[in-house]
């Protein structure tokens, strides 16, 4: 009979082989801060806040090109929109919680938490044992990315900037894209956002990035319904066959 004590150390031990993974991401966020001139203290202070290393990395990457701060922060909401969806998976695992804890969890959702506890647990299992695993998910995460952050910040300060650090943030952000494109909805998707990157690249406080962005959404979405449709259509004709 699992308890909520082996539930946790259940998910410390099912979200290990990740954090290896997220190590150097980390690293690079806090040294990539530092390196676009941001304090080390704000730095830190951003990564708590925030927790969320995509979005971080973006923002700090317009932040470092004085793009406006209304800019920023839209762009970091577009980039974390899918916490929007696995909230609302989550909300059936959490129902039964106090609303402190349901925001303190919301706070530490991550992808791979998310896909963690939807795969080990239903919704219908006990709440001490959800509670249990996800705080053990959780809590390794976000202990080792802030230690990672940190770390990347101090070794930030100690590097040259004629090092010129700033390279790391795309190449982040293609390590993390493109594992992600397995549809061709995604790739038309990531292209059709690219091309349009390119051809507004010349517009004022860097609103091109989000036009593309809007352009990617706009195309994985139409060719995701379109897909549906074909599918459901020819469900229906194999039905009445």
């Amino acid at each position: 009979m699992q308890t909520p004590r082996s539930a946790f150390f259940a998910g410390m031990r099912d979200q290990v082989p990740i954090i290896f993974g997220m190590l150097p991401f980390g690293m690079i966020a806090g040294a990539a801060a530092v390196a676009s001139g941001m304090d080390p203290w704000l730095a830190m202070a951003m990564n708590i806040i925030i927790y969320a290393g995509a979005a971080q990395l973006a923002a700090i990457s317009l932040m470092a090109q004085h793009v406006p701060m209304p800019i920023v922060v839209a762009t970091a909401l577009v980039v974390n929109l899918r916490f929007v969806m696995y909230s609302a998976a989550l909300a059936p695992y959490f129902a039964k919680l106090s609303t402190p804890r349901k925001w303190l969890f919301s706070y530490l959702i991550v992808d791979h938490g998310f896909a963690l506890l939807t795969a080990k647990l239903k919704p219908d299992d006990p709440p001490e044992l959800i509670e249990g695993y996800y705080s053990g998910i959780t809590f390794t995460m976000w202990t080792t990315w802030q230690m990672a952050v940190a770390l990347g910040i101090l070794l930030g300060t100690k590097v040259p900037s004629s090092w010129s650090l700033d390279f790391a943030i795309p190449l982040v952000f293609l390590a993390l894209v493109l594992p992600s494109l397995t549809t061709r909805a995604h790739w038309c998707a990531a292209i059709s956002a690219s091309v349009m990157a390119i051809f507004t690249q010349a517009m004022p406080l860097k609103l091109g990035l989000i036009a593309a962005a809007a352009v990617g959404i706009v195309v994985g979405t139409l060719l995701d319904t379109r897909n549906e449709e074909l599918l459901a259509n020819g469900a229906h004709k194999g039905a009445h066959k």
